[in-house]
């Protein structure tokens, strides 16, 4: 799945080219594609069609579109790229992709946006916003490091509760949200922490650290269009992020750390892989 400067890259894009359009038709193909729409997928596209869009929002992973009807009754169009999903803005009359799973045709005539999923985990789903404008059913995500909303005193708090690994602290969205498994392992290799450190064990100053450098290094990913280690994550524009270029440890098994030269570490985490330098970053003792 795409984690925040991925999404934030597709949510500016959509801010761009979508925003203040107004949705003349749109087309879903099959059901899967509007599963996390209970009502179903003719429901979501009634409810939809001939709304405008007003705004296009991120909470850490999590996309949508606000859209709002002709009372300005307003609802949230939340976006799920999963792990291959594209919002892709194109020319009304390119050949439709491969595989196409929705379609929004606007008002203008203009380019139109497409959802295009090879591997057909992703969807939408219409949600109703709460008072700060978060939609309903993501509320138990935390806020990001780039909300004003985020208190990042708080996030080190739970995190010194917790006795797991910090890495495992980092990925729980429902303390922080956005970091995922490549950001989590860069802003570790930063701090000098190995993955499973256990969170209540580090200083307060380590924990707030560590945050910054999270914050700093999807802050560099932004700047560079994200991380695309293949085809399937890519702008509204159909373009690749580069940031893999820049990356220190993740997926770097075997290459010379950066600041020490021994070679990178590649272990097994959840059903995953972590990335680290064995002397920059020490394993726990006993683990």
């Amino acid at each position: 799945m795409p984690e925040l400067p991925e999404v934030e890259t597709v949510r500016r894009g959509l801010a761009e080219h979508v925003v203040g359009r107004r949705i003349a038709d749109v087309e879903i193909r099959g059901a899967r594609v509007a599963r996390r729409h209970l009502p179903g997928p003719d429901d979501l596209v009634a409810r939809t069609r001939h709304t405008s869009v007003v705004d296009a929002r991120r909470r850490g992973k999590y996309l949508w579109l606000v859209v709002a009807d002709d009372a300005d009754q307003r609802q949230a169009l939340l976006l799920h790229l999963g792990m291959s999903g594209q919002l892709l803005v194109q020319p009304p009359d390119a050949p439709d992709e491969r595989h196409l799973h929705a379609r929004w045709r606007f008002a203008d005539d203009g380019p139109e946006l497409r959802f295009v999923d090879q591997r057909t985990f992703g969807g939408m789903a219409l949600a109703d916003l709460d008072d700060a404008g978060i939609p309903e059913s993501i509320r138990h995500i935390a806020p990001d490091p780039f909300e004003g909303a985020y208190d990042q005193a708080a996030v080190v708090r739970r995190l010194k509760r917790r006795a797991s690994g910090i890495k495992r602290g980092l990925l729980d969205q429902t303390v922080v949200s956005g970091i995922g498994n490549i950001y989590a392992d860069e802003a570790l290799w930063r701090a000098g922490i190995h993955a499973e450190r256990r969170s209540d064990l580090l200083t307060k100053p380590a924990l707030d650290r560590l945050l910054t450098h999270a914050r700093e290094v999807m802050t560099d990913a932004l700047g560079q269009g994200g991380t695309s280690f293949d085809a399937l994550y890519v702008n509204v524009n159909g373009a690749s992020g580069y940031f893999d270029r820049s990356l220190a440890a993740y997926g770097q098994s075997g290459m010379p750390c950066r600041r020490c030269g021994t070679p990178i570490r590649r272990e097994h985490f959840m059903n995953r892989s972590s990335y680290s330098c064995p002397r920059c970053q020490p394993a726990p003792r006993g683990r």
